[in-house]
């Protein structure tokens, strides 16, 4: 877990946690792995944040690949152990390429094969580098995916800069990992 944060013993935990948990377990993730245990220390945080996680990740409009690049490009950027050790095996099974994947954690601009690749990680990194989006980049974004998907991708680059925020600040490991991705 993480030192700057109490322990999280479950035998003592409030209704409201215990119904934001039941939630995070019986829900399409399945498991804790994540900031969930960090932000369990506020329920209502937790509660509403995990929503908008399930939404973000699985609901987006977006095939599964583009979310999961979305994913890696913002966990690069905050450099976020734990958002990369458990998007990482997602995204490639999601169809992410090694090299594109590996040159992203190394800080690097990938070479793209497919373009709906290129453009999702163009719109990430102008997003994330002038905190703006082109009028092009907008334009070729809506063209491809359509309004409610671009939108959706904000709420997805957001959600998951709230994610690595939260693993970062409180210095959160994934289950089980035992390799940093990024030096620190």
């Amino acid at each position: 877990m993480s030192e700057r944060l109490p322990a999280f013993d479950l035998s003592r935990a409030t209704p409201a946690q215990r119904t934001v948990l039941d939630e995070i377990l019986s829900g399409p993730r399945g498991n804790l792995n994540g900031p969930f245990l960090g932000w369990i220390h506020s329920p209502e945080l937790a509660q509403h944040a995990q929503r908008l996680g399930a939404f973000c990740r699985y609901r987006t409009g977006l095939p599964l690949r583009l979310s999961e690049l979305a994913i890696l490009v913002t966990a690069a950027r905050w450099r976020a152990q734990a958002e990369w050790s458990i998007h990482y095996p997602i995204a490639l099974e999601a169809g992410v390429p090694p090299a594109l994947a590996d040159a992203l954690r190394r800080g690097e601009t990938p070479t793209f094969d497919d373009p709906d690749d290129a453009l999702v990680h163009a719109f990430a990194s102008e997003l994330y580098d002038t905190k703006r989006v082109s009028d092009a980049t907008y334009a070729k974004a809506v063209t491809r995916f359509g309004h409610e998907a671009v939108i959706n991708l904000v709420g997805l680059l957001g959600y998951y800069a709230l994610v690595a925020m939260t693993l970062n600040v409180f210095e959160m490991r994934a289950q089980g990992q035992d390799a940093l991705p990024f030096a620190e």
